[in-house]
């Protein structure tokens, strides 16, 4: 009885294609997300590369939906894809930590020691007395390299806990001052996401 059931079962078309559609989707949806988040970053170069992809992916993927339309499973495959695709590509891109971005500290405290503390450490600082709603206040810029903003964060926790502080991505830049960062290409940065376990 279960041999006649599950002998008749079409594998292919229930399983082994709507886990194809899945895993194509999530590639194409990884890589558009990533063209947008280049194109916004300033990295045209690396744009129609993706985009070639990503193009020939969909294409060979549609192909094979309009060929099952009859199928529930690759309807759902190719959802869950485009889901997935996009959480993929935000993950990597934020792996990356590629652009610039500015953060903008505004404390009523002595600043004195955080400021020194962003200089030591090479960061181009601006300082600008303001007038906030509670007095005087010292408006403090400073423009770095995503990879550097956890570590300025940990400056602030530490010299000015109480600081108000907002950071924003920029799109380009010029002259200025910045840390100087370790070269690192793209494709070693992806492998840093996926570290390898050494057997004991």
């Amino acid at each position: 009885m279960l041999h006649s059931i599950f002998g008749s079962f079409d594998y292919y078309s229930w399983i082994v294609l709507p886990l194809i559609i899945f895993f194509s989707r999530v590639c194409d949806v990884s890589l558009g997300t990533l063209r947008h988040v280049f194109i916004s970053k300033g990295f045209r170069k690396i744009v129609p590369i993706l985009g070639f992809f990503e193009v020939l992916i969909w294409i060979v993927v549609v192909a094979q939906v309009m060929k099952n339309l009859n199928n529930i499973a690759c309807y759902l495959a190719w959802a869950g894809g485009f889901a997935t695709g996009t959480y993929v590509g935000l993950r990597i891109e934020e792996r990356l930590a590629l652009g610039m971005q500015v953060i903008r500290i505004i404390t009523n405290q002595d600043s004195d020691a955080l400021i020194t503390a962003l200089k030591d450490r090479k960061h181009g600082v601006t300082i600008v007395d303001a007038q906030g709603g509670m007095g005087p206040v010292k408006m403090i810029f400073t423009i770095i390299k995503r990879k550097n903003v956890q570590s300025v964060e940990k400056l602030i926790a530490f010299y000015n806990p109480k600081a108000f502080y907002s950071i924003e991505d920029i799109k380009n830049t010029k002259e200025g001052v910045f840390t100087p960062v370790q070269n690192q290409s793209s494709m070693s940065a992806i492998r840093s996401m996926f570290p390898v376990r050494k057997s004991k």
